[in-house]
């Protein structure tokens, strides 16, 4: 339980209390409680979690919802939000991490996994992916990649338990089908390659890359990472 400096400590069985600096619009209301706002939480969290799982929080914060399955249609919030927010806690035990975090957040993660295949990408010298990769340019209701290089035409999925449903998997092998039709390489990971830090993942694609010409060979930092 969290209180101003200016309330007494709270003393009460089962219940482990610290004071805070907040202010009214890191505080939301919700069924009568007074409790911290979403992206508040993920700033106090930095003094708990890794970086990459502080990642995976804020992807979530600034990812933009999709209408058909969500009943809101804006972020819960922005990089230049969170970067505000931060700004505001200097001295906030964990600040170190969650201005760091901020870095390698992007617009575009659908869930933790895809998050965690990005970084682990980026850390293993790969050029960073493009996010929600759609088959035809500008096309927001065509089939899309979670990841991908639109330059090699390298189309990379991450499929969740939800793609284990007879439905999805129909739906998912049209996707396959339309990107593969299109002259791409589609590369598909799942909980197994979560379970290995995608090391085997990392190594598909690398493969992917090195028998995908660029279709722009100018393009910068593709060929040092191959």
């Amino acid at each position: 339980m969290s209180k101003p400096h200016s309330l007494p400590e709270v003393r009460r069985r089962g219940v482990t209390g610290h004071s805070v600096l907040a202010f009214e619009d890191e505080i939301e209301t919700v069924d009568g409680i007074r409790v911290s706002t979403r992206s508040r939480t993920w700033l106090d969290m930095a003094r708990r979690l890794s970086e990459r799982e502080l990642v995976c929080m804020g992807d979530q914060l600034i990812r933009v919802p999709r209408a058909v399955f969500e009943d809101r249609t804006l972020p819960f919030d922005t990089l230049d939000g969170l970067r505000a927010l931060v700004g505001r806690h200097p001295n906030l035990q964990g600040v170190v991490w969650a201005r760091a975090a901020i870095e390698r957040m992007r617009v575009g993660a659908d869930s933790a996994p895809e998050s965690l295949l990005r970084l682990a990408m980026e850390d293993a010298g790969l050029p960073e992916p493009q996010l929600q990769v759609p088959l035809r340019e500008h096309d927001a209701v065509g089939p899309s990649a979670d990841l991908g290089y639109r330059q090699r035409r390298i189309a990379i999925q991450y499929d969740g338990e939800h793609h284990l449903l007879e439905a999805q998997i129909l739906s998912d092998r049209r996707r396959n089908k339309a990107f593969e039709a299109a002259g791409w390489a589609v590369v598909v990971f799942g909980k197994k390659d979560l379970a290995d830090g995608f090391d085997r993942a990392i190594r598909q694609i690398k493969r992917a890359m090195r028998t995908n010409p660029l279709d722009h060979p100018q393009a910068s930092g593709f060929a040092d990472a191959v």
